[in-house]
C-alpha cells in the first residue's frame, strides 16, 4: 500500500500568468503558498482481481486503463505505463472546484504514489512536469504550471517561468515573517463551487488572439505579483494587504471572477476592517482569502454571520511527500 499526502494552495500573487497562453509570450512572475490542507491518494495492487477499482467523488470498476473515466488518473497511467490492476482511492480535506488547485494537488499526488508503486525515485521538479505535461500537453486543458509546481514543492514560494516554461522555484522570505502573515491571514469557504475551466478558456482563448484589454490585465496581474514579492521580502504585511486589494480589483475585471453575492462579501470585509483580499483560483466562487490585523474573533463571526465559514489554516514547508509505503 502507498499513500501519498500532497497540499493545496492559496495564490499569493500574480497568479494567471502561469497559463502557457500568456508565459510563452511575456514569460511569468507569481507566489504562491501550499497550505495544510490535503488531497490523500492511496495505492495498492488488486493481486486477486483483473479490473481497476477507483473511487474519488465516483466509482469506477474498469478492465482497463482506456476504460476509465477519470481523464486525470487515465493519463497517469499511461504517462507512467501502469497496466496491473491497481485500487485508487482520493480523500480530500477540501472537496474539488475549491479555487485551491486541487486538480494539479491530485495529479502530483497520484504522480507521486504510482512512482513509489514502481519504486522510482522522482524529483519535486519531475514530478511537477509530469502533472503539467498531463493537463497541457496531454488533455489539453486550460491549465497552467501554479498548482502542479507548488503542490510539488511547497512552501511559500516565488515562481518564475520563462518563455520556453522553464520554471525557477526559489524560497526567499524570512521565517518570522511568514509566521506572521500567517496569523494575519483568513480563509472562507463561499460555499459556492465552480468549474474553472469555462473562465480559464476565455482568458487562454483571448490571450491566444492578444485581446489588448485581457493582456493588459494579466500585465498589471504581473507587475501587482512583483510588488507583493517586494513587501514580503520587506517584511511589510500591511503593504501586501493593501497590494492584494489592488490585485482583486484588477481580476475582478476579468470574465466571470465575481457575481453580486461576492462583491458584497469582500465589501462586508472591507467595512469590518480587512486590508484585502481575493478570490482564490478563477474567481466565481470557492475560498476568500482576506488579510485583516484587527479583532479575528469578531470578524470571523460577523462574516459566518453574512454566510461564509472561516476554513483555520497554515502553510505547508514541504510539499507532496509519500507516507505510507508498505
Amino acid at each position: 500500500m502507498i499513500i501519498s499526502k500532497t497540499p493545496v494552495r492559496i495564490s499569493i500573487g500574480g497568479g494567471g500568468t502561469d497559463l502557457p497562453s500568456y508565459y510563452r509570450q511575456f514569460g511569468s512572475h507569481f507566489i504562491s503558498a501550499a497550505i495544510d490542507k490535503y488531497i490523500y491518494i492511496i495505492v495498492q495492487e488488486r493481486k486477486f482481481f483483473d479490473e481497476f477499482l477507483l473511487k474519488y467523488s465516483k466509482t469506477e470498476l474498469v478492465k482497463k486503463v482506456g476504460e476509465i473515466d477519470n481523464e486525470l488518473i487515465r493519463g497517469c497511467l499511461r504517462l507512467l505505463k501502469i497496466t496491473t490492476p491497481l485500487e485508487i482511492v482520493s480523500i480530500s480535506d477540501v472537496g474539488g472546484q475549491s479555487g485551491l488547485g486541487s486538480s494539479g494537488s491530485f495529479t502530483v499526488g497520484l504522480l507521486n504514489a504510482l512512482h513509489a508503486f514502481k519504486r522510482e525515485v522522482v524529483s519535486q521538479e519531475q514530478l511537477a512536469e509530469e502533472a503539467c505535461h498531463i493537463a497541457i500537453d496531454v488533455l489539453k486543458l486550460p491549465s497552467g504550471k501554479q498548482d502542479e509546481y507548488i503542490a510539488s514543492f511547497g512552501g511559500v514560494s516565488t515562481f518564475r517561468i520563462s518563455k520556453s516554461g522553464k520554471v525557477r522555484v526559489s524560497r526567499e522570505f524570512e521565517d518570522n515573517f511568514i509566521h506572521q502573515l500567517e496569523y494575519n491571514l483568513y480563509l472562507f469557504g463561499t460555499g459556492i463551487f465552480r468549474d474553472s475551466k469555462t473562465a480559464l478558456t476565455v482568458q487562454q482563448k483571448a490571450t491566444n488572439r492578444l485581446d489588448l484589454e485581457v493582456i493588459t490585465n494579466l500585465k498589471t496581474t504581473q507587475r501587482l505579483g512583483k510588488s507583493i514579492r517586494q513587501a514580503l521580502l520587506a517584511g511589510n504585511g500591511h503593504l501586501f494587504g493593501q497590494l492584494m486589494h489592488k490585485h482583486w480589483l484588477n481580476k475582478r475585471r476579468r470574465a466571470l471572477t465575481t457575481n453580486s453575492q461576492i462583491d458584497g462579501w469582500y465589501e462586508l470585509a472591507l467595512n469590518l476592517g480587512a486590508v484585502g483580499g481575493k478570490i482564490m483560483g478563477a474567481g466565481g466562487g470557492g475560498f476568500f482569502l482576506f488579510y485583516f490585523e484587527g479583532d479575528a474573533p469578531k470578524f470571523i463571526n460577523l462574516m459566518e454571520d453574512n454566510g461564509l465559514w472561516h476554513v483555520p489554516f497554515g502553510f505547508d514547508a514541504y510539499g507532496s511527500k509519500v507516507i505510507v509505503d508498505f
